[in-house]
């Protein structure tokens, strides 16, 4: 069982991270996974740029990216995964760029434009998606939903994800322009909730892999 993680969080030690983190040792615990966890914001890429060379009737092309950059291996790795875990904070309402044109990349080479619209990859991996925000937890529901549904409908084999809302950003919230929010509650929140939150991810990922 060979395990994926991505992490399109620019910090290697806060909310994203850290439940990109258990979800990963969630999967690996089951016996015979192996894995590995890749930060995209360690790579230098880009997006997608439409130059539709993964959909060429050419054995050496098609549902490859002709793209060659930090990337590549990446979705060399992706494709041969059984377990995919996908980790981003929401910005604006959407996962964050890198993250944005890793599934760019990844994704677009895994379908046809035929019309019985036949995966092209070789097998169909579980994916598990992690996604943290500041937001309430039911703002970005329908979004996170799209997410599973293109997954599924795409590349995989199943599905899900779980989330950690209304998170700490800050250890010391008077040195930003955030007068907005509840400190204490928040603070609280983060010491109750976010364990538990870890914990839901590890059992996603145990569950995706087992």
């Amino acid at each position: 069982m060979n395990i994926l993680a991505i992490c399109g969080a620019a910090d290697k030690n806060r909310n994203t991270a850290t439940m990109l983190k258990s979800a990963f040792d969630g999967a690996m615990s089951v016996p015979g996974a192996s894995g590995e966890t890749v930060y995209l914001y360690d790579l230098i890429f880009r997006g997608c740029i439409g130059c539709h060379s993964c959909k060429l009737l050419d054995k050496s092309k098609f549902a490859r990216c002709a793209l060659r950059d930090d990337l590549t291996p990446v979705l060399e790795k992706a494709v041969g995964a059984d377990v995919l875990l996908i980790g981003s904070p929401i910005y604006f309402s959407d996962v964050t760029g890198e993250t944005r044109s890793f599934l760019e990349r990844y994704l677009f080479p895994g379908i046809t434009y035929n019309k019985d619209r036949t995966p092209t990859y070789p097998k169909r991996a579980k994916i598990g998606w992690v996604l943290t925000m500041n937001a309430p937890g039911e703002y970005y529901k329908e979004f996170f939903a799209g997410l599973v549904g293109l997954a599924e409908h795409t590349v995989g084999d199943e599905s899900e994800y779980v989330m950690a809302y209304q998170t700490q950003q800050f250890e010391d919230y008077s040195q930003y322009a955030a007068t907005m929010f509840d400190v204490d509650t928040i603070k609280n929140r983060h010491a109750e909730q976010f364990p538990k939150d870890c914990e839901a991810a590890y059992e996603m990922g145990k569950r995706l892999t087992g």
